[in-house]
């Protein structure tokens, strides 16, 4: 056994190890839907002082996680929504006033001057009392007991806290203040008071307090002299920090620095989104569909097929144990994505075996070569193919992470963790079986058991027909128009059904006299006439509607409904609307974040291939985006945050295929500088055609499990991935190669001299007018 088999099997069976740890020993992070507690919805407020935008709104959430921390939520969950709303969700909270009264105050930080030492037992630790002469008295950072006069200064003063490492004069880290316009020269007045006093004294001191907590209480330096104080507008904190310390008390600083007001503007007690029914028919479709899909590439691949699933069950752990341990929140959709994306981690490996069966058929007609030999050149050759498709998808992960917010940030990170670990999967632990079992004489003699000795049904198809589809590349374009034309005008003619995320909607909550669990009042709901609308309940008898088109007629159908499953009478306790704002932010964001993603791979792609590659790529993608909403239009199902996931899941499907095929389409035409183009791409096309099937039919398995034992949310987001596989398989093939013909048809010669930087052969006049 080779060292480098060693390494990798070590380094393989190293991670598992790890991630079996993690999984055992930490529990996952669960959203609303799957666990319940609080949502709540927070703006913040112009003031005279500070303006409600996008970097005070950021600093509000810090001061808020110290707030939720006294609620004893342990892992909250606070995202910024536009410029001044903040979300909270708050999983298993069930008393939403505290909730509301903790989070709702305005952050008071204010700077004090420090007076006479209280007295021995004056104030408990940890509270805040009045002393005999009026005094504040507080616990400072240490826990005794300080007392504070009248406030010099508030938090609007402060203009900036910045941690800093000072190693020229050997303070180290420490936090430096700066102060704006009048509060510089209140500062100067309190440190120059301060500094009358002697050194070691407590009045020497001044208290930097935060919501009634005293955060830091620095004496004021020996060098600055009674009455002058420190003039300049700016000043440090010093002390025993370390980097984390001094960066905790800027930030704490700089959160309290700008007070501004924060109102609530929704606030709901929610159980889990889903009941146990649904969660438990989800977690059969994720069962089944996963089975099917490591017995059909164990059927394809035979022996390496198999051990093709077992890389394929590595990954779930793998992945699973990266997700909690990175502590994201796991709601339906993000189990779902998780899910299928275990599928699609098969596509490595297809590559990899599928090019084996390549280099075998070269072989027999060549000299005889090992089968370790085989999938030594099969993985080289696929690396490419296998690294600018992952590249690509982990290009539009980071810039979804970085530009977009809600569910298209928290996708961004489930993606971008589910394309290392796939290629860990692929190049580590089933590159490590696969060595070890080429090893054995019986599987190198017999290959058929391998599963690469024979080219497979559809290679085989390929292989006798010999079909040319490039021969004519608009007749293809001409049928993606046709769908394109088709998906428009089911947008324009019947619409999209836009969920309650981007619409607003209204928010019902009943009253009933009788018990009523979930799953009953999810039915009643969808009777009534709104099986798309959003049902949570509280202590069998509280149930909450929430869902667009709800008129003053559905709202008394849905109680009637909601009387008619049992739960006696039913009494409307709440009736509101809820505004769109939130989900106008959340669509104008992800277009953004999907705009620049789409501009990020057309540059990335031009880089490593050539711009009309590139361009058929893109042209793909928005083929397919297009033909998946008008699909959803046509089909009249909602377009909501789960259908916002799949779509972005159909861009990363979409580019990962025609990845592949172009990169085929490069290795041919730098082996063959002097061919036609559209003769290179058919060859391209028919090599990679069988893993493109392979893998869609693998994700596929999974997705029709989903589409019919799933929840309704889950069975939508099933068929958006259906519609999307299919068309983007197409497209990958159909629609960009195409394009990329005819783009290279109208370039001019390059020069004689010379290879094109990206690697592609020169034309020359004995291309008989073709391009290469």
């Amino acid at each position: 056994m080779t060292r480098t088999t060693v390494v990798r099997a070590v380094l393989a069976v190293l991670v598992l190890l790890a991630s079996l740890f993690v999984v055992l020993t930490q529990s996952p992070r669960l959203g609303l839907d799957l666990q319940g507690g609080t949502r709540m919805v927070l703006e913040t407020r112009d003031t005279a002082a500070a303006q409600a935008d996008a970097a005070t709104t950021d600093r509000t959430i810090e001061v808020l996680r110290q707030r939720i921390d006294a609620l004893g939520v342990a892992e909250p969950v606070l995202a910024r929504s536009g410029e001044n709303r903040i979300v909270v969700e708050l999983p298993d909270v069930q008393d939403p006033r505290r909730a509301a009264e903790v989070l709702g105050r305005t952050a008071q930080l204010a700077i004090h001057p420090v007076e006479e030492p209280p007295e021995e037992g004056t104030a408990e630790e940890g509270t805040a009392e009045e002393g005999t002469a009026g005094r504040r008295v507080l616990p400072d950072e240490q826990g005794r007991p300080v007392a504070l006069g009248a406030a010099a200064l508030s938090g609007a003063g402060v203009q900036d806290a910045e941690a800093r490492f000072d190693s020229q004069q050997g303070t180290g880290w420490h936090v430096a203040l700066d102060f704006r316009g009048d509060a510089a020269r209140d500062w100067a007045a309190l440190t120059g008071r301060a500094a009358c006093h002697p050194v070691g004294d407590d009045r020497r001191r001044v208290a930097i307090v935060l919501d009634d907590k005293v955060i830091s209480s620095p004496q004021v330096d020996p060098s600055v002299g009674c009455g002058s104080g420190i003039a300049s507008g700016a000043t440090r904190i010093t002390g025993a920090f370390d980097a984390a310390g001094a960066r905790e008390l800027a930030l704490l600083i700089k959160g309290g620095a700008l007070p501004v007001p924060v109102e609530t503007v929704d606030q709901r007690i929610v159980g889990p989104t889903l009941g146990a029914a649904a969660i438990s028919a989800s977690a059969q479709a994720a069962a089944v569909g996963v089975s099917l899909t490591a017995l059909f590439v164990t059927f394809v691949y035979r022996l390496f097929g198999a051990l093709a699933a077992v890389a394929l069950a590595a990954y779930g752990v793998i992945s699973y144990a990266a997700l909690v341990a990175l502590g994201v929140t796991l709601t339906l959709p993000g189990l779902a994505g998780f899910v299928l994306a275990i599928g699609m981690a098969v596509d490595a490996n297809v590559l990899v075996l599928e090019r084996a069966r390549e280099e075998y058929q070269n072989r027999s007609r060549r000299s005889p070569r090992s089968l370790r030999s085989t999938m030594s050149t099969a993985s080289r050759k696929a690396w490419t193919a296998v690294a600018d498709a992952n590249a690509t998808t982990l290009l539009a992960a980071g810039l979804l992470f970085l530009l977009g917010s809600g569910p298209v940030k928290g996708f961004g990170v489930t993606l971008a963790i589910g394309v290392a670990v796939s290629m860990f999967s692929a190049l580590v632990v089933a590159r490590a079986l696969t060595d070890v079992a080429a090893r054995f004489p019986f599987v190198d003699r017999f290959r058929t058991v391998s599963g690469v000795g024979a080219p497979g049904r559809v290679r085989t198809f390929l292989t006798r027909r010999r079909p040319r589809p490039m021969r004519t590349p608009r007749r293809w374009l001409t049928v993606s128009a046709v769908l394109v034309a088709v998906a428009v005008t089911g947008i324009l003619v019947r619409g999209l059904n836009l969920g309650v995320e981007f619409t607003g909607g209204r928010l019902v909550e009943y009253a009933t006299t009788r018990t009523v669990d979930a799953d009953t009042a999810r039915s009643a709901v969808a009777q009534a006439g709104f099986p798309d609308a959003e049902v949570t309940t509280a202590d069998g008898r509280d149930v909450s509607v929430r869902g667009a088109g709800i008129d003053d007629d559905g709202v008394a159908a849905i109680g009637d409904a909601l009387a008619g499953e049992g739960g006696g009478t039913a009494t409307k306790l709440r009736d509101e609307l809820i505004g769109p704002s939130m989900g106008e932010e959340l669509r104008r964001n992800a277009m953004i974040a999907l705009g620049i993603a789409v501009v990020a791979q057309l540059v990335y792609l031009t880089a490593r291939f050539r711009w009309t590659f590139a361009a058929g790529c893109v042209v793909a993608l928005v083929h397919d985006v297009v033909v998946v909403v008008g699909a959803f239009a046509w089909l009249g199902r909602p377009v909501d945050g789960v259908f916002l996931a799949a779509l972005l899941t159909v861009v990363g499907y979409s580019v990962n295929d025609s990845v592949v095929v172009f990169d085929r389409v490069r290795e041919l035409w730098r082996r063959e500088p002097r061919g036609a183009l559209p003769a290179l791409a058919d060859s391209a096309v028919l090599q990679t055609v069988p893993r493109t099937v392979n893998t869609g039919a693998g994700a596929l398995f999974i997705l029709a499990a989903l589409a019919v034992l799933g929840d309704g949310a889950l069975a939508d987001f099933a068929i958006a991935l259906i519609v999307g596989v299919c068309v983007g398989t197409y497209s990958s093939v159909l629609t960009a190669v195409p394009v990329a013909l005819l783009l290279e048809a109208g370039r001019p010669a390059p020069a004689a001299a010379g290879r094109p930087r990206t690697g592609a052969p020169r034309r020359t006049a004995r291309d008989n007018g073709a391009v290469v």
